[in-house]
């Protein structure tokens, strides 16, 4: 599976004022209809799975798109927005508690547009996954607490989910798209958008990070009274942190240090047991595995580092800047068609929408204000 776009925002408390989301509502359902209509149901998913799009979305409708709450918001609006009788496309799940209904609210509207029990059980098994691997995969210091997810009728989906870290007061948020689907757990990202990259972040998807994903999966298989019979005598108490009893690295030794963050103080070895009895096939098996959580993939992670010399990568998947340019002023690649396309179909959309003319002006207004400046210096003549 790949995801197409990360987007880092700061976190936004607080609610939308009732008289904005019902303006939202409105402008939302003319703008989906119209990009449907014309375009298909495909392209409003490819679009959905854009952040650069989504971002531009919010700024459409009138909220404040620079901050968390135009994920949570938009796409509640979207929820509400969207008809599946009508548009062919269903939006599940959401934030907070509303996310743990996703498995439900796929299975009803997968029964509604005719789905087989097995087609139902793995788009479920997609949600799951998508949060699993943000969760768990890729591990920057965010927790999921938003998972919204987009189904159409044609059993292709895409979802649109967001991480909190409280440190930083920051949230990211990550976007995936069926259509792209390769792998879960091999370079899932299209595009990570984020104003600050981490300086080391686990990411157990990298390509880097393969020999460590097969040798934690050799790991898992092995009894895992081997493992602990063979770090106990490194952990007194069997208590310690793994990086406790690593010895210091001089810069002469000719060793090279192992990078660590955050790492778990112990092993969870009745998972380990229960893994071990499953015997995971690959990767991806072992990630899904009920119970696996990011101090298993980071304890894995480790002890394929040291025993089997497995590096997984530290480098935080990050590629573009959120605010397009940088609130800092930082270069940043810039895909001007894929952008150009994005604005003209909105465009459009806001032209054909049946608003009036003063809301349409101010849509149109806002969607200028959004495009970078960098972009509209480049489009004069």
């Amino acid at each position: 599976m790949q995801r197409t776009g990360v987007a880092k925002l700061p976190l936004h408390y607080g609610k939308a004022p009732t008289y904005l989301v019902v303006r939202m509502e409105k402008l939302a359902r003319e703008i989906a209809t119209i990009i449907i209509d014309e375009y298909g149901s495909d392209e409003f998913l490819q679009r959905v799975s854009d952040p650069y799009w989504f971002q531009a979305l919010g700024c459409v409708l009138g909220y404040d798109w620079h901050s968390s709450g135009v994920t949570t918001v938009v796409t509640g609006v979207l929820k509400k927005a969207i008809i599946p009788e009508e548009h062919n496309i269903a939006v599940c799940g959401g934030k907070g508690k509303a996310s743990r209904r996703t498995p439900e609210e796929i299975m009803n509207f997968g029964e509604e547009f005719g789905f087989s029990d097995s087609t139902i059980k793995s788009i479920q098994y997609a949600s799951r996954m998508s949060a699993k691997v943000d969760n768990t995969a890729v591990q920057a210091g965010y927790q999921l607490y938003h998972h919204a997810f987009f189904l159409s009728r044609d059993r292709k989906w895409a979802v649109v989910q967001q991480g909190m870290c409280l440190k930083d007061r920051t949230a990211r948020r990550y976007h995936w798209l069926s259509d792209n689907v390769k792998s879960f757990v091999v370079e899932p990202h299209n595009a990570v958008v984020c104003d600050v990259k981490r300086e080391r972040a686990l990411d157990m998807t990298a390509k880097q990070s393969e020999g460590c994903r097969k040798a934690s999966v050799d790991i898992v298989k092995e009894n895992p009274s081997r493992l602990r019979n063979a770090l106990t005598p490194l952990l007194p108490n069997g208590q310690k942190t793994l990086t406790q009893w690593m010895l210091p690295v001089s810069e002469n030794s000719g060793q090279q240090a192992i990078d660590s963050i955050n790492m778990p103080q112990n092993i969870n070895w009745k998972t380990m047991k229960r893994l071990y009895e499953f015997q995971p096939k690959n990767y991806e098996e072992l990630l899904a595995f009920r119970g696996v959580g990011p101090a298993t993939v980071r304890g894995l992670a480790l002890v394929a580092d040291i025993i089997y010399g497995e590096k997984p990568s530290w480098k935080d998947p990050v590629k573009y800047s959120y605010a397009y340019g940088g609130k800092d002023g930082v270069p940043f690649p810039v895909d001007r068609t894929a952008m150009d396309r994005s604005i003209e179909i909105l465009r459009q959309a806001i032209e054909e929408a049946k608003i009036g003319d003063k809301d349409k002006m101010h849509s149109l207004q806002r969607l200028r204000a959004f495009v970078p400046h960098s972009l509209k210096d480049k489009q004069k003549p």
